[in-house]
């Protein structure tokens, strides 16, 4: 079975380990403040969880890796064990909590890019960043149902975005498949696609409207 290794416990790591738990994946969860925090988080998991020692440990074991730590903190994430790896982002950027990044004010690069140029021989896709936390648990539909939610995987890789959008797929979301990278844009903050509850061609559309911060 898969292991989906976390690097990062927060409001979004923590449930996508619930819900890759839920469906029999096995997840092994980092966090910056050390493994004794986690307790409580693996014993609700249960056999299927473990705590990292380190982000570099819970990179080691992924198979993919799930990035979804505080942008300004992206420099921390370990390269060398995500060579060659999958790595999922899930990170939005707020200038109140990341502080002010001249390239995305610039609009020059996206959140995904920055941690691209940081993993140059990782294979980056965006994902679960516009979706509430708590919606990656509840708002999941079998294929085929009339209400089920899309959700936006982006990448420059062809054969790491089929992956995601399988794992889409699996969390009981229909994947709405983009590349390249830098089209990441396009459901970041702020943008008609964020955080709405939309099917697979109301998304296509959200995206196709989408204007960068500067034409708005």
């Amino acid at each position: 079975m898969t292991t989906i290794g976390l690097i990062g416990a927060g409001h979004i790591g923590s449930q996508l380990a619930r819900k890759a738990v839920s469906l029999g994946y096995d997840v092994v969860i980092s966090n910056r403040r050390g493994p004794q925090v986690l307790g409580d988080l693996i014993a609700e998991l249960g056999d299927h969880a473990r705590a990292a020692a380190s982000p570099a440990e819970a990179a080691e074991a992924a198979d993919p890796a799930v990035v979804t730590i505080p942008l300004h903190q992206i420099d921390t994430v370990p390269v060398e064990p995500l060579i060659g790896k999958i790595v999922i982002d899930t990170n939005n950027y707020y200038p109140q909590r990341d502080g002010q990044i001249a390239a995305l004010d610039e609009e020059t690069t996206t959140t995904s890019q920055l941690l691209q140029e940081h993993l140059p021989q990782s294979f980056v896709v965006k994902a679960f960043n516009h979706i509430p936390a708590a919606e990656i648990t509840t708002a999941g539909r079998p294929a085929g149902d009339p209400d089920r939610r899309a959700l936006v995987a982006v990448s420059d890789h062809p054969t790491a975005l089929a992956v995601v959008s399988r794992l889409l797929d699996a969390f009981g979301f229909d994947a709405v498949p983009v590349q390249p990278l830098s089209e990441s844009w396009r459901i970041q903050r702020d943008t008609p696609g964020y955080v709405q509850p939309l099917s697979a061609p109301q998304l296509v559309h959200a995206m196709a409207i989408a204007r960068r911060y500067r034409d708005m």
